[in-house]
């Protein structure tokens, strides 16, 4: 387990480049809230706070990242979403959404990024 955390930073690192690139603007990295888990990143897109979860892999031999997201997770993810807006106040944004960045990272970064899911 212990293995997957440089994995998982780095491949972190890899989306918030990635973001910043496409034009949103990081506001939290590895946001937790008690026993309820963490949200990757928290950014803006425009006028819409973003929820994404990042997952990382280095071969697709299990699967691709983007594969790996239960509905459990998702199911967890929003109630994180609902905890942060109702404990920041997050009045000046319109809307919200959940999205999912899957990075492979075999001989080249392969980036996969799925709006609202």
């Amino acid at each position: 387990m212990k293995a997957n955390i440089p994995k998982g930073k780095k491949g972190e690192d890899t989306a918030v480049q990635y973001l910043e690139q496409q034009g949103f603007k990081i506001i939290e990295k590895n946001w937790r809230f008690s026993r309820y888990g963490e949200i990757d990143i928290i950014a803006t897109d425009n006028d819409t706070l973003v929820f994404i979860e990042v997952k990382t892999r280095t071969s697709t031999a299990f699967g691709h990242p983007t594969e790996v997201i239960t509905s459990k997770k998702l199911a967890r993810m929003r109630k994180l979403a609902e905890i942060y807006i109702n404990n920041n106040i997050c009045t000046e944004y319109k809307n919200f959404r959940i999205d999912l960045i899957g990075i492979l990272a075999e001989k080249t970064i392969e980036i996969t990024h799925i709006k609202d899911i």
